[in-house]
């Protein structure tokens, strides 16, 4: 049981100012444990571009919002974001508005190694341009634009699934594919992903540097039907640190790409640990994802995707 943490109860004439922005908290109440609970960086600083994805619309396969499909078709689905597979068994049908949860559920076709992965599209409008049909893809996410990328998902079952969100080259699941990327990511088993974690309970943040990997375990165990709230900030030297539930965690500096290394929670009174200084000039994606490991459907929630980023670096 959470409780609102009260800073303040007295009614202020004029505006409220803060050199360093206004955050929403709440403290669990039998740790003393404090969440940042804002979405966003709110109130909004005029220095950034923001753009946020509360899926009104359900994503649907790229196919279907070209012109072979019916009018009708292409109104019912979002134009910033498809749903895609890499064995291309994804279809419209499996993005559904589920009755218990907000966003949308995303639903593996039901054999071993299909997946279901939220990404915008990433094709063009066809003019001579070349202008992406969305600013998500169109305006770059670049490691040197300071972005800040934040997603909120949930599992309805942990079994035999790989699940990733976060800021990518590729969609794909693999440590190996991308030389530079952060994103989270957690395994059910050894299947199919290719990476050699050897604790199948926890969160995990994977950054890469050039080629050079580095896996940070973190100190959560993962559980079915539970909200997870994933935020990286890239700061001005281009290092990123990460968040849970509103909990700022330490990255790890020690490279690997097989198990991982351990971090906690940033402290009171302490400074995070963040990674090193990202590639420059590398144009990140975001990408929400989970695979099956075993011939059977898996699932995952998306609540909302939101970045923002300077406007010119």
């Amino acid at each position: 049981m959470t409780k609102e943490k009260i800073m303040a109860n007295t009614s202020f004439v004029g505006p409220i100012r803060s050199k360093n922005g206004v955050e929403l908290y709440s403290v669990t109440s039998s740790t003393g444990v404090e969440h940042n609970r804002t979405v966003g960086d709110w109130p909004r600083d005029a220095r950034r571009w923001y753009l946020e994805e509360y899926f009104s619309k359900r994503p649907g396969i790229n196919a279907n919002l070209d012109q072979a499909s019916t009018v009708e078709v292409q109104r019912t689905l979002n134009q910033n974001f498809e749903i895609l597979d890499g064995a291309g068994n994804m279809t419209s049908a499996l993005v559904t508005f589920p009755a218990d949860a907000a966003g949308v559920l995303c639903t593996t076709a039901g054999a071993d190694q299909n997946q279901a992965i939220i990404a915008p599209h990433l094709d063009n409008d066809g003019t001579a341009d070349t202008g992406a049909i969305t600013a998500w893809s169109g305006v770059q996410w670049g490691t040197e634009n300071q972005v800040h990328w934040e997603t909120s998902i949930r599992m309805p079952a942990i079994d035999n699934q790989w699940v990733w969100a976060g800021l990518k080259l590729t969609n794909v699941a693999e440590l190996a594919t991308d030389a530079d990327q952060a994103f989270f990511q957690f395994g059910t088993d050894a299947d199919n992903a290719g990476q050699a974690f050897t604790d199948f309970t926890k969160w995990h943040f994977v950054h890469s540097i050039g080629g050079t990997d580095y896996i940070s375990v973190l100190p959560i165990t993962v559980a079915a039907n539970t909200n997870y709230h994933l935020k990286i900030k890239i700061d001005s030297d281009r290092k990123a640190t990460i968040y849970v539930n509103g909990v700022q965690y330490n990255v790890t500096g020690t490279s690997g790409s097989t198990g991982g290394t351990a971090v906690t929670a940033v402290q009171p009174g302490t400074t995070a640990t963040k990674t090193a200084a990202l590639t420059d000039n590398v144009d990140f994606i975001p990408y929400n994802g989970i695979e099956a490991n075993a011939g059977a459907a898996e699932a995952l929630n998306t609540h909302f995707i939101a970045m923002s980023r300077m406007h010119y670096e």
